[in-house]
C-alpha cells in the first residue's frame, strides 16, 4: 500500500456529468474549472498531496497539463463511476488503496475556495475534541416548512418578533467546498464526517456550487471579480459601506460640450445610475464630491438620488471626513472613484481607492482598482458591481 503523507486532498472527478457535460474541465473565466480548485489546494502549505480520482482519460490529460508535482491522478473503478455511486464510495475505494492520516474532500464545483480557507479548516480539525470539519456559509434567511398543502410554519424565527437583518444571527449551511476527517474514521463510519464536527465559515458568495448552467453564470461572474480586483482587495471591498465619486472624468467623459446658444452640456451614462440604484437598495450610502459648482451637476445628483452632494470643494478629504462623522463610518469603509491630481490624497487614504481607465497615471499608480471602462462609460457601474458581488 502506497504511503502518501499526513494531510491528503481528495478530489473526485467523474466524466459523466449530466447537467453540464465534462463540466469539471469546461473553461470558466479563461481556465478549466478544476484549475481554480487545484490552485487553492496546491498552494495550501498544510497539504502534502492532492489526489484527483477520475474515470475520464480527457480529464486525466487536463489535470496532468496543470503541471504540479503535488498533484497525483489516479483511476477510479467502474463500480464507483456510475450515476448512482456515492462520493463516499469513491473515498472508501481510495482509502483501501493508499495509506495516509487525514483526508480533505474538496469539490471541483466550488472554485471560489482559497488556500486560506483550507488552512483554517485544518487548524480547526487539529483542535482538541474535533473529529471532522466541514465548510459552511452563514445565511440570514427566514425559513418556512410546509404543514399541509395550504399552510406553512416558520422554522427559525417568530413572525410576531421579526428580527432586523443586522440583529439576526441566521443559520449555517454546507457550501460543499471541503470536508475533513481521518482515514480511520472514514473507514469506520463510511461517511465523510463523523464524531464531533467543527465548522469553518466561508464568505457568503461561496454558497454557490456549480450544478446547473445558471450556477455557472453566477460563479464565473464572481471569479472575474476575484481575478480583476485581487484577493487582497476582496477583503477591503467587503468592508465598504459608502461609495463616493468625482463628477467630471468619472460620471462624465471629461469632455466640455456647448450648445449653439453657449449652454454647457455634459455626457452621463445611464448604467452608472442603475449601479447607484442597486447600491442604495443594498444599504450603501452614495455621494458626489466635486470641485465644480454648477446647476447641471446638481440636477444630475438629484436625478441619481445620491445621499451626499458636495459642490465647489477644494479639500475633498475634509468633505469625506464630514461624511464619516455624519454616518459613523470609518475611512476604511469608504470607496472613492477619482481621475485627477486633486483626487490623489483621497484615493490613498480611503479603504478602496479607484480610478478610471483614462485616469491620470499618478492616480493609477496608487489606486486599489482601475476600471476597465473609461470615465463616463459605465465606470461607476463597474465599481458598484464589484462592491455588490464581493458582498455576495
Amino acid at each position: 500500500m502506497e504511503v502518501l503523507g499526513k494531510n491528503i486532498v481528495f478530489i473526485p472527478l467523474r466524466g459523466g456529468s449530466k447537467s453540464i457535460p465534462l463540466k469539471n474541465i469546461k473553461i470558466i473565466n479563461g481556465r478549466p474549472l478544476i484549475y481554480w480548485t487545484l490552485d487553492a489546494t496546491t498552494q495550501c502549505n498544510e497539504v502534502d498531496k492532492v489526489v484527483v480520482s477520475t474515470d475520464s482519460i480527457e480529464i486525466k490529460r487536463v489535470i496532468e497539463n496543470y503541471g504540479s508535482p503535488k498533484v497525483l491522478v489516479i483511476n477510479r473503478s467502474d463500480t464507483v463511476s456510475s450515476d448512482t455511486a456515492s462520493t463516499e464510495s469513491v473515498m472508501l475505494e481510495f482509502a483501501e488503496r493508499f495509506d495516509f492520516e487525514n483526508i480533505i474532500l474538496v469539490q471541483a464545483t466550488s472554485p471560489l475556495l482559497k488556500s486560506a480557507d483550507l488552512s483554517k479548516g485544518i487548524k480547526k480539525y487539529n483542535q482538541k475534541g474535533i473529529d471532522s470539519v466541514l465548510s459552511v456559509v452563514r445565511q440570514k434567511r427566514f425559513i418556512w416548512s410546509e404543514v399541509s398543502s395550504n399552510t406553512a410554519k416558520p422554522v427559525n424565527y417568530n413572525p410576531l418578533k421579526r428580527p432586523r437583518r443586522q440583529e439576526f444571527e441566521g443559520f449555517l449551511i454546507e457550501n460543499g467546498a471541503f470536508y475533513i476527517t481521518s482515514r480511520q474514521k472514514l473507514i469506520d463510519s463510511k461517511c465523510r464526517i463523523s464524531g464531533n464536527i467543527g465548522v469553518v465559515e466561508m464568505p457568503q458568495e461561496t454558497y454557490f456550487e456549480i450544478d446547473e448552467p445558471s450556477d455557472w453564470i453566477i460563479v464565473e461572474s464572481l471569479l472575474k471579480v476575484y481575478s480583476r480586483a485581487g484577493e487582497n482587495n476582496i477583503e477591503k471591498i467587503r468592508k465598504i459601506k459608502c461609495l463616493l465619486m468625482d463628477c467630471d472624468g468619472v460620471l462624465t467623459d471629461g469632455g466640455m460640450y456647448y450648445s449653439e446658444h453657449g449652454d454647457e452640456l455634459k455626457k452621463f451614462n445611464t448604467k452608472d445610475g442603475m449601479g447607484l440604484k442597486f447600491l442604495r437598495q443594498s444599504g450603501f450610502k452614495t455621494g458626489i464630491i466635486t470641485g465644480e459648482n454648477t446647476k447641471l451637476v446638481s440636477r444630475r445628483a438629484e436625478k441619481l438620488e445620491v445621499d451626499e452632494v458636495f459642490l465647489g470643494v477644494q479639500d475633498k478629504l475634509k468633505a469625506i471626513i464630514e461624511i464619516c462623522k455624519k454616518y459613523n463610518f470609518k475611512l476604511e469603509e469608504i470607496a472613492y472613484i477619482g481621475d485627477d491630481i486633486n483626487d490623489l490624497d483621497v484615493i490613498k487614504t480611503v479603504g478602496f481607492g479607484c480610478t478610471v481607465q483614462d485616469g491620470m497615471q499618478c492616480i493609477k499608480e496608487v489606486a486599489d482598482y482601475i476600471t476597465v471602462a473609461k470615465g463616463g462609460g459605465g465606470a461607476v457601474r463597474e465599481v458598484a458591481d464589484l462592491l455588490l458581488k464581493a458582498r455576495g
